[in-house]
């Protein structure tokens, strides 16, 4: 099964550049501009993982690290930046990032982080299954 990515930055350049790497690599890669697109992509389909970028136009990375982990708890978001601090990069973690990459960054790097993040979601995906049907076998006196 080929990874889902979805990568939101406001550069057009590096989304389409990133997107050939990354399918060359076999992953299925949607990209958009902004956050408001990136929601609307992520009402249909699913991602493994979402590459998206601090510094946009509109909504900072942060916040929408924040809505997308308030709508979508299990997916990964590893933020990019061409602007990284230590203090914007422990904050992301807090808030449920699962990296934080300086621009440029490696292709090989990136595939890796990509494979990590659907490990870890196939595997938060387990655990709520699992925590579901002990709740239903609890729950009910049969």
């Amino acid at each position: 099964m080929s990874e889902k990515v979805l990568l939101i930055d406001d550069e057009p350049e590096f989304l389409e550049t990133m997107s050939e790497r990354l399918r060359l690599r076999g992953m299925e890669v949607e990209a958009c501009t902004s956050i408001s697109d990136a929601l609307d992509i992520m009402a249909d389909k699913q991602f493994d993982a979402i590459f998206l970028d601090l510094q946009m136009p509109g909504t900072n990375g942060i916040d929408s690290l924040k809505m997308i982990k308030k709508l979508h708890p299990s997916l990964q978001v590893i933020l990019l930046t061409g602007h990284a601090s230590v203090e914007k990069g422990i904050e992301a973690m807090k808030l449920g990032a699962m990296d934080f990459i300086e621009k440029p960054a490696d292709i090989d790097v990136l595939s890796e982080k990509v494979r990590k993040a659907q490990a870890k979601k196939m595997l938060l995906v387990e655990e709520a299954t699992e925590e579901r049907i002990h709740d239903i076998l609890h729950g009910r006196a049969w």
